[in-house]
């Protein structure tokens, strides 16, 4: 692969041209914030809109809320399990960095020395939209949008090719649906039983967990009780 991309005329080099061409092109102040954006406000955007996403299954509760919340749980955890498996990836295709093998591409950030197959960013960020998508599709749809974003990003910097991104796609798309029915097998009991904690159930309903308080409130008088005392009154 890294033969091939030493190629001038493969598709995957010119459009890597193409692309980090912007880059110099565009003012400087531009290039830093797509550094920033490129490196971790992505990333930090995809976890706040997890996180997002869970609010909003816990303010609305209902029967479903525990498997939702595993879907999400899930989002984060399929991104880690996506890395772990591009680990022996990355080391058996050996694809050096493209600025090590192309002159004249604009270089965003620097001290980048692992290789280049697949990309971690683009298997991150897609694996968290994957998973997002399969616990929520609107919060989903935003998520896989900020998941090609970071992949445009991390070629316009000039430190990945588009097939490093495509790969990165691939892997993150892969892991996050073909273990989610594992995954889900194993998390929505364990969210279920949170969501039955009186302490920790506000992590799974809003609903649930104020109706633990109502039962674990020493001396509480219930509905009925109050009911059953005015009766005797009468």
């Amino acid at each position: 692969m890294a033969g091939l991309a030493q190629s001038g005329s493969n598709p995957d080099v010119e459009l890597l041209y193409d692309i980090n061409g912007m880059a110099k092109d565009a003012p400087h102040w531009f290039d830093r914030v797509m550094q920033f954006v490129g490196e971790w406000g992505l990333l930090a955007a995809m976890v706040l809109l997890i996180l997002g996403c869970w609010w909003s299954v816990r303010r609305r509760g209902g029967a479903e809320a525990a498997g939702s919340v595993a879907a999400l749980v899930w989002a984060p955890l399929a991104a880690a399990v996506a890395v772990l498996v591009n680990v022996p990836i990355r080391g058996f295709v050996e694809r050096p960095r493209p600025f090590l093998d192309h002159q004249g591409l604009e270089v965003l950030i620097s001290g980048k020395t692992d290789f280049s197959f697949v990309s971690d960013h683009a298997t991150i960020t897609m694996a968290m939209g994957v998973g997002l998508f399969v616990a929520n599709r609107k919060f989903g749809i935003a998520g896989l949008v900020i998941g090609l974003l970071e992949g445009f990003c991390r070629v316009y910097m000039g430190v990945h090719y588009p097939t490093d991104v495509i790969g990165g796609f691939a892997l993150g798309t892969a892991v996050a649906l073909l273990l989610s029915p594992l995954a889900m097998a194993l998390l929505t009991p364990l969210m279920k039983a949170i969501e039955q904690s009186p302490r920790a159930g506000w992590l799974i309903s809003r609903r649930s967990s104020a109706a633990g308080r109502r039962a674990v409130v020493p001396g509480a008088r219930t509905d009925a009780a109050d009911s059953e005392q005015r009766d005797l009154a009468a």
